[in-house]
């Protein structure tokens, strides 16, 4: 730990997005907070807390600190108790950041200060000069700190640096919706006195667990910015819907204003307020009435309201389940070793009658492995006085424990037992859905729209949805969730945006079960997958594997056609080391979907009840499909499992997709750190650099698309995922594309394998036959290409030394006259009447026919079509002719004519052939008549 970031006591806004800022700027710098914080930034932590890369004060080793950056304060009494931190010995730097004009006592060694409305500005500035880029999250709460220090870009001390900060903070995608919830606007002297009479009359009541407040006040004349008073009213009172109304005197008329909010996604207000002559947005409306009994509207709208209230959210439906428990004696490391393995950020314990006896969390295992307590058990660290709730908790309650308690996970008990647990990552998941923070526009709300039932029905074949409907009652008779997933999802939703009438016929299909709030059985998708056998006998049911995959296959069905069909218990996997086959377990949905490869497949939608046709997207997948793009869930996807380099490039080809800016950089990485050579060295098997990966180069290779997605392999350095000297230069890409028309001229029919053929070429690339043969093999190629790949090099240097080389004029002349004297005197033909058919050949093209076959005969057709584009222009142009007309040439007579002619069978048959076809070849016979008569002269 030797660089740290310090805020001064009651951190605000700014002195947090400053600080979170540099610990992008600086690389592995922490972030300590020194005491306090302001209540709008202890709430935001309250849920974001876990986003940001803060640790404890008491965490720290202070002789371990090398550098320290200050932001937001230039004072040493502001930092507190830590400011003696700035006195030790080893510190070698104190860079400080701040945007205050005055001069402090802090003995810094850099200093940034600069007139600008936020300290955050000066990091913004900085970040861009870098060419470093943020999370939304990060974004969000620098944003934070530009708007609470300048109101929101008002106060004097503003500058146009502020707005540009802003500006490329809305670019990295900050949160306005979260911004909204915690900047506080300033008020005129009128409205401030409006809002606290406003707070005093508020009336309150709670229905469904939503807040619905109403506000009636009366004024002498119009009241302009009441909207601003009732968002403040909104922040200040934690208010799910609220009606404001504000009744004045119009030349003696009574009229009235009215303001309506509502933070209920499926609460419409423009709707409701339409029928009293108002509108607006869906959850910001107003309207102008003109009415002697406002009070009397003002309760008419409540009751509408209070019927219209969708039912909130209980954390049965929110909870993650199953639950990944220990038991109180797991050491400290051990219990490290399986947070790492699931990538969870705490664990719950229970004893042996499965009670539930405390959670402990990564800070709290880090603070005893920091300690050095890997060996002692979790019941000495782990948390005792729990907060948990039943499966009937509102949300709204689940959220005000969270923010109150500062507890980032809380335990569902039923009957005391652990029945799941809520996390702060569910919670902000749905607040973000709701809030409408994900669905950023029109286009995004009609994508889900379009996959909730009927109208997913209407998108599938009817035949397909049947299937599906059979499928989704066989499950729920058994107590199962049931979600088609992945790329289905992918197609339903894109063939859904590009053609709204046709059905689609997804010819593949992967299926999910879950066991709703417990682990389904690893049986639990083969036992569905036999269900469906009996209801369509036609189909072929496999079981694959330990984990009980079952697939159902129809080909060439008069209903189904070819048709794929995997059942699978939802999982959750682990990689024992780099380009590992997983090890895979049961768990929940979420899990199954979290450990796909791209956010676009980590789609699902539920087919059963309750909630069937719902579609489930907790990556942000819905977006990168609206966006094009390509993302990776997680930074060590690809240090994983190198295949999903190959399939980023495929989808991205395939679907006109981008690879998003980040997945990309990490795909860079993990080919640059060596990570998959190593594997490859430390282990016997890697099979996602084997078999694996040469499944990933048959789908690419083998595709229409070839061409464009070989090539963004290579600008990726992707093919050293094969071997770290292999890249596609000019001479190789020239190559592969020689070869594609050389397979399309020689091969029509496809009787070769040409995605093989691809590779092989692109491996006959690397400089030794040794590495060849080694690549090869390590892709389990067959054992023809192995020896092929084995014999090239000699057989290119054959080839060319037999073929690359012109006949001289004597020596075209001498055999012209040899062949055709030898012409002549077998058709009695005098000798200046007598042609020989390879004339040209041996005038225009310098070469003697049975000299290229004789040594091109030798070698089957795939080596041939490797050598015709591995080798020299001339040799390169034998090879064609040989491979389209020489090849192709037979002797007029076979076996059985010469058996019919009365030769006896047996060795001098291979004689006669042979000098019938040399003699073909040299143009001496023609026809089969010639052939007899050099018979008779030779062999009679």
């Amino acid at each position: 730990m030797t660089t740290l970031i310090l805020c001064h006591q009651t951190a605000d806004f700014d002195a947090l997005g400053a600080a979170v800022g540099l610990t992008r700027l600086y690389t592995g710098a922490k972030l300590v907070l020194t005491g306090g914080a302001h209540p709008g930034v202890k709430s935001f932590l309250g849920l974001y807390r876990d986003e940001i890369n803060v640790i404890e004060q008491r965490s720290v080793h202070p002789e371990a600190i090398k550098t320290l950056l200050v932001v937001d304060t230039q004072q040493r009494d502001r930092l507190g108790t830590i400011q003696t931190w700035l006195d030790l010995p080893q510190i070698k730097q104190v860079i400080l950041y701040d945007h205050h004009p005055f001069a402090g006592d802090i003995p810094a060694t850099v200093t940034h200060i600069d007139r600008v409305g936020a300290t955050s500005t000066l990091i913004v500035e900085a970040l861009i000069s870098e060419g470093v880029s943020l999370t939304p999250i990060e974004a969000t709460i620098m944003a934070l700190g530009i708007h609470t220090d300048t109101g929101s870009l008002t106060f004097p001390e503003t500058t146009s640096r502020d707005a540009k900060a802003l500006t490329w903070l809305m670019e990295q995608e900050a949160k306005v919706d979260i911004v909204a919830e915690y900047v506080e606007p300033t008020l005129s002297s009128t409205l401030r006195q409006i809002l606290s009479e406003a707070l005093e009359k508020i009336q309150t009541e709670t229905v469904q667990g939503y807040t619905l407040a109403s506000v009636y006040l009366e004024g002498n004349t119009f009241a302009a910015g009441l909207s601003t008073v009732a968002e403040r009213l909104m922040g200040m009172m934690e208010i799910d819907v609220l009606l404001f109304l504000h009744n004045y005197s119009h030349h003696n008329e009574h009229r009235s204003s009215l303001i309506a909010r509502s933070r209920l996604d499926r609460l419409d207000l423009n709707h409701l307020l339409t029928a009293y002559g108002g509108g607006g947005h869906k959850n910001a409306a107003s309207a102008n009435l003109k009415t002697a009994q406002p009070q009397a509207t003002l309760r008419e709208l409540l009751a509408t309201i209070k019927t219209q209230l969708p039912h909130p959210l209980t954390a049965r439906e929110l909870m993650s389940s199953p639950v990944r428990t220990i038991p109180p004696e797991t050491s400290i490391k051990e219990a490290q070793r399986i947070l790492f393995r699931y990538g969870h950020s705490g664990l719950s314990v229970v004893d042996e009658t499965h009670q539930l006896v405390g959670i402990i969390s990564r800070r709290d295992l880090d603070l005893a492995l920091h300690h050095g307590f890997g060996h002692a058990p979790v019941k000495g660290y782990m948390s005792r006085n729990l907060k948990t709730i039943t499966p009937e908790t509102l949300l709204p309650d689940i959220e005000t424990l969270m923010v109150t308690y500062d507890v980032g996970r809380l335990p569902v008990l039923e009957n005391n037992q652990l029945l799941g647990i809520v996390t702060r990552t569910d919670v902000l998941r749905q607040l973000h859905q709701d809030r409408g923070i994900d669905n950023k526009d029109q286009d995004q709300q009609s994508l889900i729209a379009a996959c909730l039932l009927p109208n997913f029905k209407r998108k599938l074949n009817p035949v397909l949805w049947k299937l599906l409907s059979q499928a989704a009652t066989e499950a729920e008779k058994r107590g199962l969730s049931l979600y088609i997933v992945g790329g289905a999802v992918r197609d339903i939703i894109l063939g859904s945006k590009i053609d709204q009438d046709s059905p689609l016929f997804l010819p593949d299909i992967d299926l999910v079960v879950d066991g709703f709030h417990q682990t389904a059985t690893v049986g639990a998708g083969v036992e569905l997958a036999k269900a469906l056998q009996k209801a369509y006998p036609p189909v072929r049911l496999e079981v694959h594997g330990e984990f009980q995959t079952a697939a159902l296959l129809w080909h060439n069905h008069p209903e189904f056609g070819s048709l794929w069909v995997d059942i699978a218990t939802a999982r959750t996997e682990f990689y024992p080391y780099p380009a590992a086959n997983p090890e895979v377990e049961a768990s929940s949905i979420r899990q199954d979907l979290y450990r796909r490869d791209f956010t676009i497949n980590a789609l699902a939608i539920r087919l059963t009840s309750p909630k069937s046709g719902e579609l489930l997207d907790f990556f942000g997948g819905l977006v990168d499909l609206r966006s094009r793009l390509i993302r990776v869930l997680h930074a060590n996807s690809f240090i994983e499992d190198p295949t999903r380099i190959y399939r980023a490039v495929k989808f991205a080809v395939r679907l006109g997709f981008q690879i998003e800016a980040q997945t990309e950089d990490y795909i860079r990485y993990a080919i640059a750190s060596g990570v998959y050579d190593r594997s490859r060295a430390e282990n016997r098997k890697a099979p996602a650099l084997q078999t694996r990966l040469k499944a990933e180069l048959k789908y690419i290779l083998e595709a229409p698309y070839w061409k464009p997605a070989l090539k963004l392999l290579s600008d990726l350095s992707a093919l050293k995922c094969l071997h770290p000297k292999l890249e596609l230069n000019e001479q190789l890409w020239w190559e592969v594309r020689l070869l594609g028309r050389s397979l399309n001229r020689f091969d029509p029919k496809q009787t070769l394998t040409h995605w093989q053929m691809r590779l092989e070429l692109m491996i006959a690339a690397l400089p030794t036959t040794e590495e060849r043969v080694f690549v090869a093999k390590q892709l389990e190629l067959s054992n023809d290409s192995v020896k092929r790949l084995e014999q090239l090099e000699t057989a290119q240097l054959t080839v060319e030394k037999h073929l690359s080389s012109d006949l001289s004029e004597e020596a075209k002349l001498q055999i012209y006259e040899t062949l055709k004297a030898a012409r002549s005197r077998l058709l009695n033909l005098p000798l200046q009447d007598t042609k020989i058919s390879i004339e040209n050949i041996l005038f225009q093209e310098n070469y003697r026919p049975q000299t290229v076959v004789n040594v091109l005969r030798n070698y089957k057709q795939p080596m041939l079509v490797l050598l015709a584009v591995k080798t020299s222009r001339q040799v390169r142009r034998r090879l064609w002719q040989y491979l389209t007309h020489w090849s192709h040439l037979s002797a007029p007579l076979n076996g059985n004519d010469l058996k019919a002619l009365g030769y006896k069978p047996g060795p001098q048959y291979r004689e006669i052939l042979e000098s019938l076809f040399d003699a073909t070849l040299d143009g001496i016979i023609q026809n089969p008549e010639e052939a007899k008569q050099f018979l008779q002269r030779w062999y009679s």
